[in-house]
């Protein structure tokens, strides 16, 4: 029996699991004011005199406003002097008062008003009648298209090279929440992989993974949960009808909670009972493949060659050096933030170059169509000095999680 597996269950587990996030440390004011400098100083170099952040993570990084996007218009106008417009339903200004954290004049729009025009007259009041605009790329297009058509005289492009030449590197503070929450989910996955038994159903496995964040002080629950078991764990992201539990089955565990905004994301892959020949012998390549993806990722170090690295070992293993299968059939890693997935992300042919404080997953997957997938995910961030794990990789086949 694989150690650390099995033996357990939901109310034992749940029992032992406290609440680990009383001495988190929120983004401060004076930390979100140092973001809008930065952006700014982007905006200066590229030419941009005024930037759109929508609802949602952008808006949240630059501003602390936690606000979801929607069919309505929500969202701030950054100033090359750095000057914020927020642009918000008229009957939404007393809610929205209550999220911002960076004060500034709140411009409203009634429900028959159109906020595009809106933002033309903000612009104009900054005597802005031409140049370079920048709009938010996560933006849903109904918003990009009312605000390019109604105001034409501007040249509107993405805000992506800004938005995430800021975001891509973390301050310590931000590290230090992204490590308590790994911390958290850590302590959650050995707890599930210890409740497991025949017969057990994803909705079961789930639903424990989804309480015990919350034991551990996580209001919100699990962020999202992938359960996997036997030959479904070749499907990186899931099956439509997933299987119940068998002994000696392959079982992969996907998991991540947010706090105070930022992300979790943990994979952990192993077998309930005895795994096989082939089980192992993949699953120390995977090992070794994330490894030597890890030792790939220095400063200085274009993203894309990471994904080479990695590849590079798999070919010598045998297995495909591209996206066929048997072998890995997506990018070895995302960067992640308060967004699950955002950049920099480690595939092929990316020249963006590893940086202090990039915080990005390592899990180049491995697919044996038929029969299984492993996966083993764990993020590192960049130090001066090179990449420094989250969380400590898996142990061994036979001991996945070092007991």
């Amino acid at each position: 029996m694989t150690i650390g597996v099995g033996g357990s269950s939901a109310a034992i587990e749940l029992e032992k699991i406290e609440n680990r996030i009383l001495d988190v440390q929120p983004i401060q004011l004076e930390e979100y004011q140092e973001r809008i400098k930065k952006a700014v100083n982007l905006m200066k170099q590229l030419s941009v005199k005024a930037m759109y952040l929508n609802a949602g993570t952008n808006l949240y990084y630059f501003t602390g406003t936690l606000w979801s996007a929607s069919e309505r218009m929500v969202g701030a106008i950054l100033f090359e002097d750095g000057s914020l417009e927020y642009i918000v339903p008229k009957f939404e200004e007393g809610t929205f008062k209550k999220y911002r954290k960076v004060e500034s004049t709140i411009n409203c729009w009634e429900e028959h008003e159109s906020p595009y025009v809106l933002f033309g007259k903000l612009l104009n009041k900054k005597n802005l009648t031409n140049g370079t605009v920048s709009i938010d790329e996560s933006a849903a297009y109904f918003l990009v298209d009312g605000i390019s058509k109604t105001n034409n005289v501007y040249d509107f492009v993405t805000a992506q090279n800004i938005t995430s030449s800021c975001r891509m590197q973390k301050s310590k503070n931000e590290i230090a929440i992204i490590q308590k929450a790994k911390d958290i989910t850590m302590e959650v996955q050995r707890a599930a992989a210890r409740i497991l038994r025949p017969g057990i159903s994803v909705s079961e496995v789930t639903d424990f993974v989804n309480k015990a964040h919350i034991k551990a002080g996580i209001t919100s629950g699990a962020y999202f949960c992938i359960i996997l078991f036997g030959d479904d764990t070749q499907y990186p992201h899931g099956v439509a009808v997933p299987q119940l539990l068998k002994e000696n089955q392959a079982v992969i565990v996907d998991t991540g909670c947010r706090l105070e905004g930022y992300l979790s994301d943990i994979t952990r892959s192993y077998v309930f009972g005895t795994p096989s020949e082939e089980y192992k012998t993949i699953w120390n390549l995977e090992k070794k493949v994330q490894q030597t993806a890890f030792e790939a990722a220095q400063i200085g170090t274009e993203c894309g060659s990471v994904d080479d690295a990695a590849r590079k070992t798999l070919a010598e293993a045998g297995l495909s050096p591209d996206y066929d299968l048997p072998g890995l059939p997506h990018r070895v890693g995302h960067g992640t933030g308060l967004d699950i997935h955002e950049y920099p992300y480690l595939v092929r042919g990316s020249k963006i170059k590893l940086l202090e404080g990039m915080v990005v997953s390592n899990e180049p997957m491995i697919c044996i169509p038929g029969k299984f997938g492993i996966r083993h995910e764990d993020h590192f961030y960049m130090t001066e000095k090179g990449p420094k794990w989250f969380t400590t990789p898996m142990h061994s086949v036979d001991n996945p999680f070092g007991y």
